[in-house]
């Protein structure tokens, strides 16, 4: 399938979407956002990358906010850093070819689901539809162990990519924010915890203005 320009969506929703449905809709159906400590400490990491320039690295090209389009799974964004690393060639005579490595920075560590790799994933898909040719890996900065994680971009995590940006663009199609699924660590994580009320999910507005008038 190919996706029109207007029905884009933006690749880091599929990081939320992962995280989870409601707050992905939260997001981006509803435009809820309130800042915390951790999406501070986020955003604070990603300005330090988001800038669009270039250096050079031992031999290696680094290119920072690297624009990235995907007309098949309908996403446009932003990659924090590729670098492009040269192959190995068998031959003097072949010309070594330069392969995009895209690196997400993260505050945190790593997390217990997918969400990030899945993100990362997506990035080189784009990649690789931009610039017709394959990427194998891609790595994903930590920012409190302060270390990268090589992913490799195998066929259960491109399929599970794949799946993911199918249900965002169902979820953005169908314009309804899903009910809550309380979880005490993820929802005590989410900046958007007073909001979404988790635990009040699926009450009605009249029992909830009994309740906080007690």
């Amino acid at each position: 399938m190919q996706y029109s320009e207007d029905q884009l969506l933006p690749l880091s929703a599929l990081q939320h979407l992962h995280y989870c449905e409601r707050q992905c809709a939260l997001i981006h159906l509803e435009q809820l956002w309130v800042e915390n400590f951790f999406t501070a400490a986020g955003r604070v990491m990603h300005d330090r990358v988001d800038r669009p320039e270039h250096e050079v690295r031992d031999g290696i090209r680094v290119e920072f906010a690297v624009p990235l389009k995907s007309m098949e799974l309908g996403l446009i964004g932003k990659a924090d850093v590729v670098e492009y690393h040269s192959t190995n060639s068998d031959s003097e005579a072949d010309v070594p070819q330069l392969i995009p490595y895209p690196v997400e920075h993260k505050r945190g560590k790593p997390k217990p689901t997918r969400c990030d790799e899945v993100q990362l994933c997506a990035q080189a898909l784009c990649l690789e539809e931009m610039m017709n040719l394959n990427v194998g890996s891609g790595a994903i900065f930590y920012g409190k162990p302060r270390r990268r994680v090589v992913v490799e971009f195998s066929e259960s995590l491109r399929d599970e990519t794949k799946a993911v940006a199918e249900r965002l663009h169902a979820l953005i199609s169908c314009g309804e924010t899903p009910a809550a699924d309380y979880d005490k660590k993820k929802c005590s994580a989410c900046s958007l915890l007073e909001l979404c009320m988790p635990k009040k999910s699926g009450t009605s507005v009249e029992h909830y203005i009994q309740e906080a008038l007690k």
